[in-house]
C-alpha cells in the first residue's frame, strides 16, 4: 500500500500506552496499533527499501532481561532501511524522529572511519560539509560523541571533532502529521552521510 502518513490515532495510541504499558491493554488496542501504527510503517518500509534496500519495522517489545523496567512495550515504534548505512524513523506521541546515515558502527567500522578521517583528506573536509549542510538545515548528529580523543589521535588533531564521533548518522524531527514529502526529504538530505559511509568505512566486518 502507499504510504498516506501517520494520523492522531498514533500519537492516541501511544499516550494511552504511556499511562497503561500492560499486555492487557496493548492485546485490546491491537487493532488500533496495527492499523494506525504498524501499517503505516510497513507501508513506508516498502517505499524506502525501493530506495535504500532491505529494512525492517522494529517488535513493539521491549527486551526486559536486565532492566528494572519490566514495561513490556515501547512507547515508539522504529524502521529502518538500508545497507552498510540507511535511513530510520521512529514514531511517538509526540513527533517523528527522521533520518539516517551508520549509527552504531562495529569497531572495525569506527576503524575505518578514524583513518579515513585522519589519512585521507578529502574524506574529512566532505565529512565536514555534511554535517555543517545537515546542520544548517535542522539536522543534529547522533551521539553523544567521546568527551576526549579516541585511543591513538591526538587531542590537538585538526579534525578531532570529526575523529571523536561515535555515530555517523543525523536525525531531525518533525510533527507527527508530517506529510510524507517531508519525510522522503529528510531522507533525502542524509543521503550524501550515507555515501560517504558507503566510500569510507564499508559493512561491518565485526559485531559490536
Amino acid at each position: 500500500m502507499t504510504f498516506t502518513g501517520f494520523g492522531s490515532d498514533a500519537s492516541n495510541f501511544f499516550q494511552a500506552l504511556a499511562k497503561d504499558n500492560s499486555r492487557e491493554f496493548f492485546q485490546a488496542h491491537r487493532q488500533q496499533y496495527d492499523d494506525a501504527v504498524r501499517q503505516p510503517l510497513e507501508d513506508l518500509l516498502g517505499e524506502a527499501e525501493k530506495i535504500y534496500g532491505p529494512g525492517r519495522v522494529m517488535r513493539p517489545n521491549r527486551d526486559v532481561r536486565f532492566s528494572r523496567d519490566k514495561s513490556p512495550y515501547k512507547t515508539n515504534a522504529s524502521m529502518w532501511a538500508g545497507s552498510v548505512g540507511g535511513v530510520y524513523l521512529s514514531l511517538n506521541a509526540r513527533h517523528l524522529e527522521v533520518g539516517g546515515g551508520i549509527y552504531e558502527p562495529s569497531r572495525d567500522q569506527l576503524a575505518r572511519a578514524r583513518t579515513a578521517i585522519d589519512s585521507v583528506p578529502t574524506a574529512a573536509s566532505r565529512l565536514t560539509e555534511i554535517i555543517d549542510a545537515l546542520v544548517s538545515s535542522g539536522f543534529e548528529m547522533a551521539g553523544p560523541s567521546l568527551k576526549t580523543a579516541p585511543r591513538g589521535y591526538d587531542r590537538d588533531h585538526p579534525n578531532i571533532e570529526l575523529l571523536r564521533l561515535k555515530h555517523y548518522a543525523a536525525l531531525t524531527t518533525l510533527p507527527v502529521s508530517a506529510l510524507p514529502k517531508r519525510i522522503l526529504g529528510a531522507w533525502e538530505a542524509v543521503e550524501a552521510l550515507i555515501e560517504w559511509g558507503d566510500t569510507h568505512v564499508g559493512a561491518a566486518q565485526s559485531w559490536p
